[in-house]
């Protein structure tokens, strides 16, 4: 079994009863993660260009970091493709051996323009049946500076208080969506969260915004139509996600693509064993994710991840990253199968409340 799927009590017996069906959801996301996705790429080419290719109904997609790159590719007018482009030249990407946020920034900035494309943006922003939701983080404080020692100064002092509580986040960050459609679908109300329309020009600082690593990338200034402030990565609140992602009273199903089964709310919480996603946001979930089996298999044992750049010469990390690219496909196989056939129904399971 190279493909696990986990479900929340509501999604798992809907599925038992009906199978896959790309009508029953409302919603995709996708997590923040960086180069973990690529174990994802064949899954989501099959999503995007097979599964909801037929779709009428308006899908809503929430994304943060890596995943909101990935989301947006999604609602181009050729997702499969533009997923392509985008694990292409992530993939081959090269450094130099100390590089500055300034060169990272810089070849961030390219990678979004080229799975974009010359008309990707406008799209996205003009897509009535795939709505995108692009989730960043304006920083306050410290953590808004550009200067490094303010600026990790800001986030050991908000690393400490998440430790206390993830509500005390909210001094130091607030979540800004950005939207196409009217208005944003996804209601959130546990930190300030302010919407933002996307727009053909605001698009691409929105998805430099979201993938902005703090430390690591340069932040994004003053993005159009936004509240004025130094825009970061998604992930920063919303890494994994603990969100109500419907409405109480909406009975559609959400779609999780995620390259781990573990679920960590928040950038803060990733070495905090204590710090769980609520099970009752995940009621309506069906997450997909590489089994373990399946990962055990892989070169090194294990996904990508930020640290090959430090770990591995390039010619070694290119060589692996494009052997988990193209492993992907068995993950994609094996959903096709699900999907048409119902075969692996039976392998199903319920989702756990634990992190291991």
């Amino acid at each position: 079994m190279n493909l696990s799927i986990i479900a929340g009590r509501r999604a798992l017996d809907h599925i038992r009863q009906h199978g896959l069906r790309q009508a029953d959801f409302r919603a995709v996301v996708a997590a923040s993660g960086g180069p973990k996705w690529f174990v994802l790429k064949s899954l989501n080419q099959y999503l995007f260009g097979e599964f909801f290719r037929h779709r009428t109904t308006p899908l809503h997609t929430l994304g943060s970091s890596a995943g909101a790159w990935q989301m947006a590719c999604f609602a181009q007018d050729d997702p499969a493709a533009a997923v392509q482009r985008l694990a292409d030249l992530y993939s081959r990407e090269t450094y130099s051996a100390k590089p500055s946020p300034q060169e990272i920034s810089g070849k961030a900035r390219v990678l979004v323009k080229h799975f974009l494309g010359p008309e990707g943006a406008r799209q996205i922003a003009e897509n009535d049946r795939i709505q995108t939701h692009i989730i960043t983080n304006r920083c306050k404080g410290p953590a808004a500076s550009e200067t490094r020692w303010m600026q990790l100064g800001g986030l050991v002092t908000a690393g400490a208080a998440n430790m206390l509580s993830r509500r005390n986040l909210r001094y130091f960050v607030e979540r800004v969506i950005f939207h196409s459609g009217h208005q944003s679908f996804f209601e959130f109300d546990d930190f300030a969260t302010h919407n933002v329309r996307l727009t053909a020009d605001n698009t691409e600082d929105a998805l430099m915004a979201s993938g902005s690593i703090p430390l690591i990338l340069e932040g994004v200034k003053n993005i159009e139509g936004a509240p004025p402030g130094i825009y970061r990565d998604g992930g920063i609140l919303d890494y994994h996600f603990d969100l109500p992602f419907l409405p109480a009273h909406d009975s559609g199903l959400v779609l999780y693509p995620h390259f781990s089964q573990l679920i960590t709310p928040g950038w803060f919480d990733k070495s905090l064993r204590y710090r769980r996603a609520a099970m009752h946001n995940y009621d309506n979930v069906v997450l997909l994710a590489p089994s373990r089996a399946f990962v055990a298999r892989l070169p090194y044992g294990k996904i990508p991840d930020r640290n090959d750049f430090l770990e591995m010469d390039p010619v070694t990390r290119l060589h692996y990253w494009q052997t988990v690219i193209s492993e992907s496909e068995r993950l994609s196989e094996e959903l096709a199968e699900l999907v048409e056939l119902g075969r692996g129904l039976d392998r199903v399971t319920a989702f756990s409340n634990s992190r291991t």
